[in-house]
């Protein structure tokens, strides 16, 4: 009997464990679903809020309500909406057209004026260097014209740096023999030049190994066969390889097109290197050199990547190397001929395909699991990446606030309203408020189960980061989200699409992308050196919502130097560890040393654009930088309707400029450097990527 109430209990017991693993899965599977889902609402808001604007935009124009032979008008105006819009107003234009007429004086820099004379060539050609290395240089050929296959080696035997070797494998077909005429003559002349016929044509990945196996340097470049390389980018590569002992290396580039350099297309200046820049796009392309040693254990190309297999090589090798080294020198030219991917991405369309093969090989070699890879509305190869959520921890969202009901009350409300994320919770810091109003919202709040109200006696003195640091310690989460009291979220799952960088443990700080009320950019990253003051300043600040930024920088994840404390998520124990904020900067710049005492720790720094929120900060004060007399003017005549004081009162400016002294003090080893995530070719002096005029500004 006892044998059978045995089998009976484990039997039981079976069952419930059977039943509890069912409901076990199918809860995952209508959590995934729901994650699922969220991205999807998420996205579909997103675009029915900027469809309704831009609705309502149109309809308010006073040109709609013309006569009906004034609309041919009006349908112009909506035809070239969208590209007027993505400039801004009529100052953004005058400057997109002086921006342009920069960009074509600095084409003429960067190409063939910026050859070495004589004299400079005569120089680097003498340079004796610490280490003997020759740079192997991997052409696979096919069906090359004579005319880009003449240039392409010319501007290798053009080098001033001569410990080089140059490999043709050419796979071409029957009806192009000229190809390998070509180069046995050359071959015929110059030792260094190796070729090889190959029995047939393996891909640009089969063609370019065959390469590799003629080459005998220290060193491997890859180069393409329709294009052209400066005459000093191996003398350059050879000193950052000497002096920072560099093993993999690669610089700016430009396409252009008509057979001429001069006649450029785009100019592509790069940042360093930057591992979520480079998993969203390959931003590092050409001209990329590397140590012989980074392919040991590993294949060059593989063939599965054909289209994208310089990306899937660029994951592998950097991911390995010890230093990653930028050339800031527009160095390689890329011609844009029919058919080429400088061209149009579409004339390859298994590119595209290839890419998101290989950026999922390299995640998955990194533990990432359940992603997404998604084309961006900026181009189909730069990329979107939607990663799981590894956990779901707590996060607390710290609020300073004085007064201000009504931003604080929209704040509040538009978290609770629209976080689809669940495992959070408010601190709201009540800092020297005097409003009655304020005190009777803090009441109604309070009785909110995830609302906590604590109040900061500041003394008469306003210190925003001891603020921040005084509610960080109410904060159970394990993750902190610092965000001001004047924002609104339009992301509904703007938590996830920071969390899943803060997640990550090689990542200290995620920043979000935040709006004016106009609709044109208040915050897409900082830059280290940019603005007036030349401490810090918001890249793409003041831009229109639509565009999508420099070569699509405002459409993906990126490492960037720093972020704002406007909306600012950071692990707890990491915020701890770090001391908080430093309140030896009680206002400005507090965020950007924040962020760099956590890239001394090794951590980085990300900006996502799928988080996003407006951010009712004035569009015009500009924290307290330079103003125009007539912005200065404008504020103030704000300031008295309102019956509160100027945003730039001349206390504000000292204040300013002393913390500015203080950061300028504190961090002038790292701003003599320069932001690693902003090329030195662009300007300091504004925030929209445009080009410097050398000789023109201030350092």
């Amino acid at each position: 009997m006892n044998q059978e109430n045995e089998n009976q209990q484990n039997e039981n017991q079976q069952n419930i464990e059977e039943l509890l693993e069912y409901y076990k899965q199918a809860f995952e599977r209508e959590k995934n679903r729901n994650a699922e889902l969220t991205d999807e609402l998420a996205d579909a808001i997103a675009r029915a809020t900027d469809a309704e604007w831009h609705l309502n935009h149109i309809k308010g124009n006073p040109l709609w309500k013309l006569s009906k032979p004034l609309r041919m008008v009006m349908h112009f105006f909506i035809r070239n909406y969208q590209r007027l819009m993505a400039h801004g107003n009529p100052r953004g234009i005058a400057h997109k057209i002086k921006s342009k007429l920069i960009e074509k004086k600095a084409m003429k820099q960067h190409g063939k004026k910026s050859f070495p004379n004589a004299a400079q060539r005569k120089l680097e050609t003498s340079t004796e260097f610490d280490k003997d290395i020759t740079i192997s240089i991997l052409v696979p050929l096919y069906n090359t014209p004579k005319k880009f296959l003449t240039e392409m080696i010319e501007s290798v035997t053009d080098q001033t740096y001569q410990k080089w070797e140059l490999c043709l494998a050419d796979g071409s077909d029957a009806q192009h023999e000229y190809v390998g005429k070509m180069c046995m003559d050359y071959a015929k002349d110059d030792s260094r030049i190796k070729y090889m016929k190959l029995e047939k044509n393996e891909g640009i990945s089969g063609n370019t190994n065959e390469c590799y196996k003629m080459a005998t340097g220290q060193y491997i470049g890859l180069f393409d066969h329709d294009d052209i390389l400066h005459p000093s980018v191996l003398y350059e590569y050879m000193k950052v390889i000497c002096e920072q002992d560099a093993d993999y290396i690669y610089c700016d580039e430009a396409t252009f097109k008509n057979g001429n350099i001069d006649n450029m297309i785009t100019l592509h200046f790069k940042p360093d290197y930057a591992i979520d820049n480079l998993r969203a796009n390959n931003y590092i392309c050409h001209f990329s050199v590397f140590s012989r040693e980074l392919l040991e254990g590993t294949e060059l190309f593989r063939s599965q990547f054909d289209g994208s297999q310089d990306h899937d090589m660029i994951l592998r090798l950097t991911t390995a190397a010890k230093h990653v080294v930028h050339v800031p020198k527009l160095l390689y030219y890329w011609r844009s001929h029919k058919g080429s991917v400088a061209s149009d991405i579409s004339a390859k369309t298994y590119a595209i395909e290839a890419a998101r093969g290989a950026i999922a090989d390299h995640l998955t070699r990194f533990g990432f699991k359940d992603f997404k890879i998604e084309s961006t509305r900026a181009f189909e190869t730069i990329f979107r990446i939607r990663y799981k959520l590894t956990s779901e921890p707590w996060v607390t969202i710290v609020i300073p606030n004085k007064d201000h009901l009504s931003d604080l009350k929209r704040c509040i409300d538009s978290i609770l309203e629209k976080s689809t994320y669940e495992n959070y919770d408010i601190v709201v810091v009540e800092n020297n408020s005097t409003s009655e109003e304020i005190f009777a919202y803090y009441e109604e709040i309070k009785t909110h189960p995830r609302i906590q109200v604590v109040t900061y006696d500041a003394g008469g003195e306003f210190n925003y980061s001891r603020i921040n640091n005084f509610g960080a310690r109410f904060a159970k989460g394990e993750y902190l989200i610092l965000l001001n009291n004047d924002t609104q979220v339009i992301t509904v799952n703007w938590i996830e699409e920071m969390l899943m960088y803060g997640l990550r443990e090689d990542v200290g700080a995620v920043g979000a992308k935040l709006y004016y009320e106009n609709k044109t950019i208040q915050h897409a990253g900082i830059v280290l050196g940019l603005g007036a003051h030349r401490t810090a300043g918001h890249s793409h600040h003041k831009v229109a919502m639509e565009n999508v930024g420099y070569m699509g920088k405002l459409c993906y994840a990126q490492d960037v130097s720093a972020v704002t404390g406007a909306c600012m998520m950071v692990k707890k124990s990491l915020y701890e560890e770090l001391g908080g904020l430093s309140e030896d900067f009680a206002v400005a710049l507090n965020d950007v040393d924040f962020c760099l005492r956590i890239r001394e720790k090794g951590y980085l720094i990300v900006f996502t654009p799928f988080a996003e929120l407006y951010h009712f900060e004035s569009v015009s004060r500009g924290s307290d930088l330079k103003l125009s007399r007539r912005e200065k003017a404008k504020l103030q005549k704000e300031a008295e309707k309102k019956g509160t004081s100027s945003a730039v009162s001349d206390a504000n400016s000292d204040r300013y400029n002393k913390e500015a002294a203080l950061f300028k003090n504190k961090w002038k080893n790292v701003l003599e450097k320069g932001d690693p995530y902003y090329n030195v070719n662009f300007s300091l002096d504004r925030s929209d990527f445009s080009l410097k005029i050398h000789g023109k500004e201030k350092n």
